[in-house]
């Protein structure tokens, strides 16, 4: 899939909400289950298209599964909030001395279940707990998990756009690397460069030289590069809430021995976590051939280091990281739509550490990738043309 980036494709419209909030009713009528509270949290975003921060004072809605949608707000920011939201609705606002937790409690009836966002705070639910009864208040992860773990068409080209976005960032920042640079003016280095690109800046940035590249998310002090340092560098930028994520590695100077053959062990391990990606497959055996693989060269087993400390991917959406993972013991069967990072990330403690980290999104005919993982320890960016 490419795509200029002068040609972000469109943000998500309100048809495919509707549609996302009738698959939402159905889930709900089968779970019987009346209502749905949505807190301040990318599924608000997800089902209503409304972004907010999360706070002590509640911001949300009400998904009734008789078709109604009702947002719950303090009143004094509804004249900003109601000029943020795209999906129709009922407002029902509350004041500073209200609760809006008893407010949420007589729209439900007397005897229904309430399922309840399972991002939202934990004091959310302890409020909600003292006006209805807990056995009525049930978790929604399940449903809107099985409903945000298979991405549409337009969810993966947001996606495709922004990961190529952030090659493309990556590229730039690795042709300006200088001696005497800190971490700190690569990442402000990149935080330009991605708002130049899609006017937003970074989603999160980790930038390590040297030993810090053996902490999967980097040292805490300031390190200045200097030749020979193995440099890690991740990170993402949003479009439309939906985010990238990629990570490359590689020496600012000459590699050692040690560095390429470690490299060049994490490439082949990506790699078969991505040939062991296929239909129905269990989400844990992408991670168990990585792990195979590494193995295989003695290191670890398991988790046990110099090796693989972590999973080896993440879904991805309007979170960073979200469900199904790629990791033992997540048993999710693949299915179209999924999205993962394919990150085995290797560990040499003390050292340095290579993680080679692109994502793919599954097919009926197996994964595809959504950027071309890198080919060469010496030229990371072979291939890649610039915009």
């Amino acid at each position: 899939m490419t795509l200029s980036v002068r040609t972000a494709p469109p943000p998500i419209g309100v048809p495919e909400r509707e549609a996302r909030l009738a698959a939402l009713r159905q889930q709900m009528e089968a779970a019987g289950v009346a209502a749905v509270l949505l807190g301040a949290t990318t599924s608000l975003r997800y089902f209503t298209g409304l972004n907010w921060y999360a706070s002590e004072r509640f911001v949300g809605a009400i998904v009734h599964a008789g078709g109604g949608l009702e947002y719950v707000l303090p009143r004094f920011e509804l004249d900003k909030i109601e000029g943020l939201i795209r999906l129709p609705g009922d407002i029902l606002t509350w004041e500073e001395e209200d609760s809006p937790f008893r407010l949420i409690a007589g729209r439900i009836g007397a005897r229904d279940k309430l399922a309840l966002d399972e991002r939202m705070a934990l004091s959310m639910y302890r409020s909600l707990c003292g006006v209805m009864d807990s056995a009525r208040l049930v978790d929604s992860g399940p449903m809107i998990q099985s409903l945000r773990s298979r991405k549409s068409p337009a969810e993966i080209a947001l996606m495709a756009h922004a990961m190529t976005v952030t090659l493309e960032v990556h590229r730039r920042t690795h042709a300006q690397l200088r001696a005497g640079q800190r971490a700190s003016d690569v990442v402000r280095f990149i935080d330009e460069q991605h708002r130049e690109l899609i006017g937003a800046g970074n989603t999160f940035c980790i930038v390590s030289f040297g030993e810090d590249t053996s902490l999967p998310h980097g040292g805490e002090t300031d390190r200045i590069l200097a030749p020979g340092d193995v440099v890690l560098i991740d990170t993402g930028a949003p479009i439309d809430g939906y985010t990238s994520d990629i990570t490359r590695t590689y020496v600012f100077g000459e590699a050692t021995s040690e560095v390429r053959t470690v490299w060049e062990l994490e490439k082949a391990a990506q790699a078969a976590a991505w040939a062991a990606a296929r239909i129905g497959m269990p989400c844990e055996s992408v991670d168990a051939a990585a792990r195979a693989v590494v193995e295989q060269a003695g290191y670890g087993p398991d988790y046990r280091l110099p090796g693989v400390p972590h999973r080896t991917g993440h879904g991805i959406g309007l979170d960073i990281h979200e469900g199904p993972y790629l990791v033992r013991g997540d048993t999710t069967p693949l299915d179209v739509g999924m999205c993962f990072s394919n990150e085995p990330m290797m560990v040499i403690p003390g050292r340095f550490g290579v993680r080679l980290e692109d994502h793919f999104h599954m097919t009926a005919d197996g994964p595809v990738w959504f950027t071309r993982p890198q080919t060469s320890l010496d030229d990371p960016f072979a291939g890649v043309s610039a915009f």
